[in-house]
């Protein structure tokens, strides 16, 4: 049994001007909202529960969810005050999972037909803290790993910025980080209060200096970020493909 956590929080700029007066979560495909689709994709893989961070368009979004019956419990972790960013949000959202299931990180702009039997049997054989499901894909900011799928760095290639800071990058495969991962809850007490805002990625390099944190690979092919006006288009085709 597995629980989820659909990241929903954020400002959506580069789906502008379609988030002008909705979050991007409630941008719609083929008449479906983004977080509909990502809600039907946890109850599909029998998540107990789901948590939705939730903070631009907060009311609208605490409506949404409340006005539908999604035949699964879905909570709120309320970032209204303050938008914690991809670390802060999952660190916040901690007393709202039960402590006993593995949990399902899931960008709700991320459309996916990741075979995630495989996944969660990878992340299972390999008693990993965390499972980061990436691919190869050209992108700007690459996750590192070695030849057994651990992961080992980092790498920004426009500005150079590299983790661990003396890290030799050529040693290891480049691969694009999907937004997608499955985690153990225990990685909570390894992870800062979310008091500021902070990014996930570096949490999981630290951890990675001593806990198992793998990478899954995927074919680029079956993932999709609805992140500009443009991909709407794209992610239309997917869900036609999927429906198939």
């Amino acid at each position: 049994m597995i629980e989820a956590f659909i990241p929903a929080a954020g400002l959506g700029t580069r789906l502008k001007p379609l988030t002008d007066h909705r979050p991007k979560a409630l941008v719609e495909v083929e008449g479906q909202s983004l977080l509909e689709i990502a809600i039907h994709k946890m109850k599909v893989l029998q998540a107990s529960r789901i948590v939705v961070n939730v903070h631009h368009f907060a009311d609208m979004m605490i409506d949404y969810i409340k006005q539908h019956d999604w035949g699964v419990e879905v909570l709120i972790s309320d970032e209204r005050n303050q938008l914690l960013d991809t670390g802060g949000g999952i660190k916040h959202a901690e007393p709202l999972f039960s402590g006993n299931n593995s949990i399902l990180i899931h960008n709700v702009d991320v459309l996916d037909t990741i075979d995630y039997t495989s996944f969660i049997d990878h992340h299972n054989r390999s008693n990993a803290l965390a499972t980061l499901a990436v691919s190869e894909r050209s992108t700007s900011r690459y996750l590192l790993a070695n030849s057994d799928e651990e992961l080992k760095g980092w790498m920004n290639t426009k500005t150079g910025d590299v983790l661990p800071k003396d890290i030799d990058t050529a040693r290891y495969r480049h691969m694009a980080f999907s937004g997608i991962a499955l985690i153990e809850p225990s990685i909570f007490q390894l992870l800062p209060q979310a008091d500021i805002p902070y990014p996930i990625v570096p949490e999981y390099l630290r951890i990675a200096e001593h806990e198992v944190v793998n990478c899954f690979e995927h074919n680029a092919d079956d993932w999709l970020d609805v992140g500009k006006p443009e991909s709407i288009i794209l992610a239309a085709q997917m869900l036609h493909r999927n429906n198939e």
